[in-house]
């Protein structure tokens, strides 16, 4: 079993804090959508689990197979191992290497390496695109090719848990819908438990199994399923414009 716990978290940058005592859960096999608009702390948090920024207070506990392991004070590559993937907002690929060449150093974790050839085989699948443009640099696709990349480059780590930081920023709304189906489908196929932070609430609630609703760095709501998330108040006056 696999379950993301958060409790009382508190992080910032220098004297600025962006992250107030924020608390939730991802179970095994989920797709929970964290959703927000830009400067409420979304990729704070995501920072926070991924090892990129020390938190001031609180916990980060992964348990998996039986294992409580806290992940404050861990570094990045260590909680790579453990099965943690992050799709970073901006996808921060590797601009001057080819795409296959991204795409293997997503799988660099010991966890990973045995299963390079099928992992690149189903990535392959899901865009074809990368297969067609394997020798092409990073840094001359499209946006659209790009987030392709940078999804299936942490697909390439074999994780169980997968983090995707706004994964709509910048893309066509034809786009964004496919992005999002990929998830969902990509989801299906290697058994992920998925966390999504995302500002289209449209989009990410059509994969959504829940949600919570981050404001000025507090979960202002928690929606147990999607129901409760789509007619809550905040949805409706943030998202739905009523």
């Amino acid at each position: 079993m696999l379950r993301l716990a958060i409790e009382g978290l508190e992080a910032g940058y220098g004297a600025v804090r962006a992250l107030h005592g924020v608390s939730l859960e991802v179970r095994q096999g989920e797709t929970v959508a964290l959703l927000g608009t830009n400067g409420n702390g979304k990729s704070t948090l995501m920072k926070c689990i991924m090892g990129l920024l020390s938190p001031s207070r609180g916990s980060i506990v992964l348990e998996t197979d039986g294992e409580r392991v806290d992940l404050t004070g861990k570094r990045p590559h260590e909680i790579v191992a453990l099965g943690v993937a992050m799709v970073p907002e901006g996808r921060r690929l590797f601009p001057k290497l080819s795409v296959r060449e991204n795409l293997l150093l997503g799988a660099f974790r010991r966890g990973a390496r045995a299963g390079i050839e099928h992992n690149l085989a189903l990535c392959h699948e899901a865009f074809p695109v990368l297969q067609e443009r394997s020798s092409q640099l990073a840094g001359s696709m499209s946006g659209g090719q790009q987030q392709m990349l940078a999804i299936a480059r942490a697909i390439m780590s074999a994780p169980r848990l997968l983090l995707v930081d706004e994964p709509s920023v910048g893309l066509s709304p034809v786009l964004v819908k496919q992005m999002i189906d990929t998830i969902a489908t990509l989801k299906q196929r290697f058994g992920l438990t998925v966390l999504m932070a995302e500002q289209n609430f449209h989009q990410a609630g059509r994969i959504a199994d829940r949600g919570y609703i981050i404001v000025n760095g507090e979960i202002a709501f928690e929606g147990r399923n999607l129901f409760e998330l789509q007619n809550s108040e905040l949805v409706k006056s943030y998202y739905l414009g009523s």
